[in-house]
């Protein structure tokens, strides 16, 4: 008689852990690109330029009064 040969599920098992971890990327560079959407980024880009523009132009203003302009 013939004997009966076990089922390899090794490509299966790879299979499912590809697909499995390709969702999980996917899933997390959504939930990592979420905080982009709401403008956070934009405001406080915004709020640190205008400071770093006060810090400038009050520094122009300090050496032009020690220069006697």
């Amino acid at each position: 008689m013939a004997e009966q040969q076990e089922k390899d599920n090794t490509w299966v098992i790879v299979g499912v852990s590809i697909a499995a971890i390709v969702l999980l990327v996917v899933m997390l560079k959504k939930d990592e690109t979420k905080h982009l959407q709401s403008g956070a980024v934009q405001s406080l880009q915004a709020e640190t330029f205008s400071k770093i523009e006060k810090r400038h132009t009050s520094n122009n203003s300090s050496a032009e009064a020690i220069s006697g302009k």
